[in-house]
């Protein structure tokens, strides 16, 4: 029923559609059955501005590895966003959208010596480093790089700690690292940390750019005049006031710290930006009752089975730690006082292929469908086609007053979109190819 095409973009009017009203209109046609996605646009840019809203000073670089969707990216970069990019691979997808090599950087410390070979060749010329064999291998093959030192400075709360892979000590290491660069003749620009992936403690940012200011000191002592920092990822997504909490602590020590306006200060969200713009259906279509006999919780127990599951978008319970919480789609189960305990499965042949492990809820029905907000981060790139279950198609949605505004982008290239009217489902899945992989195709309904 949903175009098998990730650029397709429908347009609606501001005032007679939201993501919910998208999921009433495909799950009540009773034509879809795999699970599916429903982008909003809207939220992503919506996000953007709050960015530039809370962040005055500080440039996002979107980290890529995060959702690479082509439309998220395509939109990002209308908006003006740099990009934090990992490999060959990310620095090739993003530059192919028209990006200026300056507004990449790779943030990558342990580099394949070929991948510093092909930034050299498109002038990506911003990396970063953590270790002398990294710094070595730019000696050789990107001389004349701009090199930006990592620096360990972790929220130990994180969801994910990224210190244990990535970043030298700020004390111990980096002035070591620091008169090597000065020893090979390399030119080293600034400094960069990542307080780990989510993070949960505002004070953490304040601990790291304290870190940074003495590194700033030190580099001096070699000659380094250092005029970048990179105040790294971990900004939460979703509608969370922590994010808040973070720019207040951000903004004050930028101003007690780093004055110097001519400094470029830049960020590496990802999950911020795309968490809250995805939202996922998934339909339940087997379920098994267990008596308490049977159950391992020695009580009556529901199991339900859905069409997406651990190997698809749901890796993120096992990569990113995600505890997922379903909404019911059909409003009548919604003051439904007969709870019953209950767990929710994905489709593989696989045991560990579990959703939630405990949750109370009504007694649904096979074709009953479950919603999952806040599904945009690391959910699409890491997903696999494991026991031949497809990823879920993308149906992306833009209200006409964002879309006007995108329009009215000094970047906007009309020739990348195909304006259809009519918002057109149709059974056959191989419908909504364009023809041609560089453009998006946009439907129009009002």
């Amino acid at each position: 029923m949903i175009p098998n095409s990730d650029k397709t973009v429908h347009i609606f009017n501001q005032n007679s559609s939201s993501v919910w009203s998208v999921l009433h209109d495909v799950i009540d046609s009773y034509l879809q059955e795999e699970p599916f996605f429903v982008f909003d646009i809207g939220e992503l840019v919506n996000s953007f501005n709050v960015w530039k809203q809370l962040f005055p000073r500080v440039e996002p670089f979107y980290a890529v590895k995060c959702n690479d969707s082509p439309i998220v990216l395509e939109i990002l970069s209308l908006l003006g966003t740099g990009f934090d990019c990992a490999s060959k691979g990310e620095i090739k997808k993003i530059m192919s959208l028209g990006v200026e090599p300056e507004k990449l950087i790779f943030a990558n410390p342990a580099k394949l010596s070929s991948h510093i070979q092909y930034a050299a060749s498109v002038q990506v010329s911003k990396m970063t480093f953590d270790n002398e064999s990294e710094l070595y291998k730019i000696k050789k093959f990107y001389p004349n790089s701009d090199l930006v030192i990592r620096i360990r400075s972790d929220d130990e709360n994180a969801l994910c700690q990224l210190g244990i892979k990535f970043g030298c000590d700020p004390v111990t290491e980096a002035p070591h690292l620091l008169k090597l660069a000065q020893k090979l003749d390399l030119n080293v620009i600034g400094v960069s940390f990542h307080v780990g992936s989510d993070c949960r403690n505002p004070q953490a940012f304040r601990k790291a750019l304290l870190a940074c200011k003495s590194i700033f000191s030190i580099a001096k002592r070699f000659g380094f005049e250092l005029k970048f920092l990179d105040i790294g990822g971990g900004f939460p997504g979703g509608k969370t006031a922590l994010i808040t909490e973070i720019a207040k602590i951000v903004n004050k020590t930028l101003e007690e710290e780093f004055a110097d306006e001519s400094l470029q200060i830049i960020a590496e969200p990802g999950r911020y930006f795309v968490t809250s713009a995805y939202t996922l259906a998934c339909q339940i279509y087997s379920k098994k009752e267990l008596g308490s006999n049977e159950s391992r919780m020695n009580r009556n127990h529901i199991m339900y089975y859905i069409n997406d599951g651990v190997y698809g978008s749901f890796n993120c319970i096992l990569f990113d730690h995600r505890k997922i919480t379903p909404i019911i789609f059909d409003q009548k189960y919604h003051c439904h006082s007969n709870l019953v305990d209950s767990s929710i499965w994905g489709p593989t042949c696989d045991g560990l292929d579990r959703v939630v492990d405990h949750i109370l809820m009504p007694q649904l029905k096979v074709g009953d469908w479950l919603i999952f907000e806040n599904m945009g981060a690391y959910t699409l790139t890491s997903s696999s086609e494991f026991n031949g279950f497809p990823a879920p198609k993308i149906l992306t949605i833009v209200n006409d007053s964002v879309w006007d505004f995108l329009n009215n982008l000094l970047k906007f290239d009309k020739n990348r979109f195909v304006v259809e009217n009519g918002l057109n489902f149709k059974l056959d899945v191989d419908s909504g190819h364009s023809s041609d992989d560089n453009n998006i195709l946009v439907e129009e309904t009002f």
